[in-house]
């Protein structure tokens, strides 16, 4: 009897907490027109967990008062559920990727347009950027880098990062495959650097709900590696068709994982590398 009641006791919270989790999920829907009932649970679940250790809150009910009372409590939960920035040139694995399949694709169109979904921060637009002036495409190549939290896009298009760190993200751009100076790319004002005004006038950055909104161009690529991972399954196949409607014929999809026969509209790609998420849409 005493097992029992400790099952019933553990099963009595989770079934609070899960139940808190859609309440807080609805304020900020009603509140701030911020979607995340969608999110995986298990995701929203770690995410969450930094916001109440910040606020000083033992449980998800108090977190949802300071959201709904409480000024920059909202802004404080939406940084923690968004996709966390990426460092420049963090993954060189994922750089090898861009520069074999992605930059070969944009080669064969005249003006081609890249869409970034829920991009990871200037640290992944300017890693892209990179790569493209690297291949002689970032003239003519047009970036679309979205975000849904409206702080983050405003920190997008005003970041700079510590120029002393361009030397310790200089092993990482040679990781990649990069054969240059990865400070000829940017401009150093003080202890400060930004990526080169050339470079930064092709990205474009705008706020985007993938939860919501609708296709909005046509693109020769879409990249969307980060944000994927946190969606709960009927989220994700909606995203899938959204990236689907978007894509230009025989455009390349990059995304978290390899696509299954379960997944929306999977038997319109060819897959470009074996084992890699990388797609060409051929229907």
């Amino acid at each position: 009897m005493a097992a029992l009641t400790a099952w019933d006791s553990f099963a009595a919270g989770v079934a609070t907490e899960d139940l808190e989790i859609e309440l807080l999920l609805e304020a900020l829907f009603q509140r701030y027109g911020v979607d995340f009932r969608g999110y995986a649970r298990p995701a929203l679940r770690r995410k969450l967990g930094e916001p109440m250790r910040a606020l000083q809150v033992g449980t998800l009910s108090a977190l949802q008062e300071r959201v709904l009372h409480q000024g920059g409590a909202a802004g404080l939960v939406m940084r923690a559920l968004a996709v966390e920035p990426r460092v420049l040139l963090a993954e060189p694995q994922h750089a090898r990727q861009l520069r074999e399949v992605l930059v070969p694709a944009l080669r064969s169109s005249a003006l081609p347009r890249v869409w970034l979904a829920e991009c990871a921060g200037v640290g992944e637009a300017w890693s892209l950027a990179i790569l493209l002036a690297e291949a002689n495409l970032a003239a003519r190549t047009e970036v679309y880098a979205t975000v849904s939290n409206e702080e983050m896009l405003a920190e997008a298009r005003d970041a700079t990062l510590p120029a002393a760190e361009l030397a310790r993200y200089q092993q990482d751009y040679e990781s990649s495959g990069g054969g240059g100076k990865l400070a000829e790319y940017f401009d150093v004002s003080g202890d400060r650097a930004s990526l080169l005004p050339e470079l930064k006038s092709h990205i474009t950055w705008a706020q985007y709900s993938l939860v919501t909104d609708a296709s909005f161009n046509e693109f020769q690529a879409i990249v969307c590696c980060r944000a994927l991972p946190d969606f709960g399954p009927v989220l994700r196949q909606r995203v899938l068709r959204l990236f689907h409607e978007s894509l230009a014929p025989f455009g390349v999809l990059g995304i978290d994982k390899p696509l299954t026969a379960s997944d929306a509209l999977c038997d319109r790609y060819l897959q470009l590398a074996p084992g890699a998420p990388w797609y060409k849409r051929v229907g």
